[in-house]
């Protein structure tokens, strides 16, 4: 799927109450299946349609992703810190196939 691994910013310390901004890069090329190969002949579609964040099981952010979405998808979204834990960022592409990565933040 991806040719990298994906890139999330976390932080590594956060305040109890304060508003965190995450941040996700994955390398993707995402095929919308509207294109032609050099012989004339449609590339099958291949795209992430799916990405999910768990912070210590529980989700905290979904996107369903569709074919308007450009390559290798940038996600960034806020989270309320209220808990010491773990952030589980998976993504999913249209053959099941899927990437995932985790990152910890310590709450205080």
């Amino acid at each position: 799927m991806a040719v990298k691994p994906p890139r999330v910013k976390v932080p590594k310390k956060a305040t109890k109450g304060d508003l965190v901004n995450i941040k996700t890069l994955i390398s993707h090329k995402m095929e919308t299946g509207n294109r032609k190969d050099k012989k004339g002949e449609k590339i099958p579609r291949l795209i992430l349609n799916k990405f999910e964040v768990k912070f210590n099981g529980a989700e905290v952010f979904s996107a369903d992703i569709y074919t308007a979405v450009s390559a290798n998808p940038y996600i960034a979204f806020f989270h309320k810190a209220e808990a010491s834990g773990t952030f589980n960022f998976t993504w999913t592409d249209d053959k099941g196939k899927s990437v995932a990565i985790s990152a910890d933040m310590a709450v205080s």
